[in-house]
């Protein structure tokens, strides 16, 4: 049954699971899709960390009507692009096309997901791929911090694994390994469609039966959000490392996607940390020196979420660095905003969430991302209204909660060992 959720904006959830979402954006002649998997490194056993990411990869090395290189040209060489990623609680497929080869994008998106052929020949060299680039982020410090703070955020949940995994599971991964995993999350029920731009629904579902998403009526209800535990707050760790920066992360966990808090701590985390203007920027960087890169960034899973800080120094200057940021945490915990960041905060998320909108690929994500966290659907209008109906009270409650030097647990990478 077709449900209209917005202008332009329909969803049919079939009988066997699938959610299929579609947004029709006049004046254009392209259109993006995706495909959803709701399964993804959170659904790994420690033993087969990697396995969600190599499975992504693995899908690629052909299908049972697609080789490999057929699979890279078919959407290329007419314009088109295809890509995928793996997070914790999920694994995207996308393909941005002409509106005249969605049917195409919407084959070879069903022949990844749905036909892969996942033979032991082609493990050995996918394997050395996923080596290599495990190697490029250890090589990235930058990048490796952030993989280390999650570890020590969540030692013993998978929350807390590298997505990529490490030399020793990627290694130890088999081609059955990764056809039990395509098995268990690999199928319609689990799955989320959307596309957005010169698309009509009724025309991607005839697609899409065509493909066989809707073969089985049979009901396989989604693979169930990981359960949670607490997070480690105030663990301070140094890890030695030849580096010519210090890197370091401070954070703590929050909560997930559906909680109204999302607006206030999004405004809060701008002020502090979101870009050239903020309290963090003009102190550690214009006023101090500190610093190229600092900012404050936030996340969220399925069960939880993360908000924090990130700042690369100079080895000899990491504890003035690590002074300045602290100083500011305290501040912000302290002393809250002012109306005047408060109003500023709120037009930057409300520009930044239109500004995000502009073209089709960030649709279909908007569209997967509400259905992939168990959310209902919001219009664009009703969540700027939101975001104006936040007030210094509860901009207070979540600096008070999030923003507090004592929660926090902090990663340092590389220079020195120094007291902490």
């Amino acid at each position: 049954m077709r449900e209209q959720l917005d202008e332009r904006l329909y969803r049919t959830t079939a009988p066997n699971g699938l959610a299929v979402l579609t947004e029709h954006l006049p004046g254009l002649r392209s259109a993006a899709v995706g495909v959803w998997v709701r399964t993804a490194s959170a659904h790994e056993p420690r033993e087969l960390m990697g396995a969600a990411h190599l499975l992504e990869h693995m899908v690629f090395k052909g299908t049972e009507r697609r080789s490999a290189k057929e699979i890279a040209m078919a959407l290329e060489i007419r314009g088109g692009s295809l890509d995928a990623f793996t997070s914790r609680d999920h694994t995207s497929y996308q393909a941005h096309v002409l509106d005249a080869d969605l049917p195409l994008a919407v084959d070879i998106l069903t022949d990844l997901v749905l036909r892969p052929l996942l033979r032991d020949s082609d493990l050995a060299l996918e394997r050395n791929v996923v080596l290599e680039e495990i190697k490029a982020v250890d090589d990235a410090p930058d990048d490796l911090v952030f993989d280390l703070f999650s570890s020590r955020l969540w030692p013993d949940h998978p929350y807390g694994y590298s997505i990529l995994g490490t030399p020793t599971t990627v290694s130890s991964i088999t081609a059955a390994d990764l056809k039990g995993f395509h098995r268990a999350g690999y199928y319609p029920g689990n799955c989320v469609i959307t596309a957005a731009g010169n698309v009509d629904h009724d025309r991607l579902l005839a697609d899409l039966d065509r493909q066989g998403w809707f073969a089985d009526a049979t009901a396989r209800p989604a693979v169930p959000a990981v359960g949670v535990t607490p997070a480690a707050r105030g663990v301070v760790e140094f890890v030695p490392r030849e580096t010519a920066q210090a890197h370091l992360v401070w954070g703590t966990d929050t909560f997930d996607a559906r909680d109204d808090r999302r607006y206030p701590l999004a405004i809060v985390t701008n002020v502090f940390g979101g870009g050239m203007s903020s309290r963090l920027f003009q102190r550690v960087r214009e006023e101090l020196g500190l610093a190229y890169g600092v900012y404050a960034f936030q996340q969220y899973y399925r069960g939880t979420g993360l908000v924090g800080v990130y700042v690369g120094t100079q080895t000899a200057t990491a504890d003035q660095a690590k002074d300045a940021v602290l100083a500011e945490y305290r501040r912000l915990a302290t002393d809250g905003l002012s109306h005047e960041e408060l109003e500023g905060g709120k037009q930057q998320l409300k520009g930044q969430l239109m500004l995000a909108l502009e073209n089709p690929a960030s649709r279909m994500n908007r569209l997967a991302g509400f259905v992939l966290s168990d959310d209902r659907y919001r219009k664009l209008d009703d969540v700027l209204a939101a975001i104006d109906r936040v007030g210094s009270e509860e901009a207070a409650a979540v600096t008070t909660e999030f923003f507090v030097p004592e929660r926090l647990s902090l990663l340092e990478l590389g220079g020195e060992p120094r007291p902490t």
